[in-house]
């Protein structure tokens, strides 16, 4: 029994180490046009809340280097910028009622965003400002 379980520890580790070359795009691609914020505290709780997966303004934690948690992080940012990117204002973006459904039902930010990151976690009025703010914003900035 004692050598099943030191095989499978042994196991474990060689596997461990072997997913740590599993290669993981972790860039950030150069802003191609930023939406242009109805305000500075808007930008600020867009960037509190959603740059790290919805901008080319990622900051990649240690931990984002350190598979398997990296292949997760990484495939959340390539999601979150496909569907709304703020740096790419001039691609696809989702439209604001979606934004605010998201928001407003707590699905955004992920929870296991939040778990790490809770300076993220906006209060139900900053939650209320950043969506009247996207709202101006997309009035006057509409992605295209």
């Amino acid at each position: 029994m004692k050598r099943l379980i030191l095989l499978i520890v042994i196991l474990a580790a060689i596997g461990f180490v072997a997913i740590q070359f599993i290669p993981v795009d972790r860039t950030n691609p150069p802003v191609t046009r930023e939406i242009a914020w109805n305000s500075p505290e808007t930008r600020a709780l867009a960037q509190r809340a959603c740059f790290d997966c919805h901008s080319n303004e990622t900051v990649w934690p240690f931990y984002s280097y350190i598979a398997p948690i990296s292949l997760m992080l990484a495939e959340h940012v390539a999601d979150g910028r496909d569907r709304l990117n703020f740096s790419e204002w001039d691609g696809r973006n989702e439209d604001f009622d979606d934004i605010a459904e998201v928001v407003t039902s707590g699905k955004m930010p992920l929870p296991t965003y939040l778990l790490l990151h809770p300076e993220a976690r906006l209060s139900e009025a900053e939650k209320q400002g950043l969506l009247e703010g996207l709202a101006l914003t997309y009035e006057q900035d509409p992605p295209r």
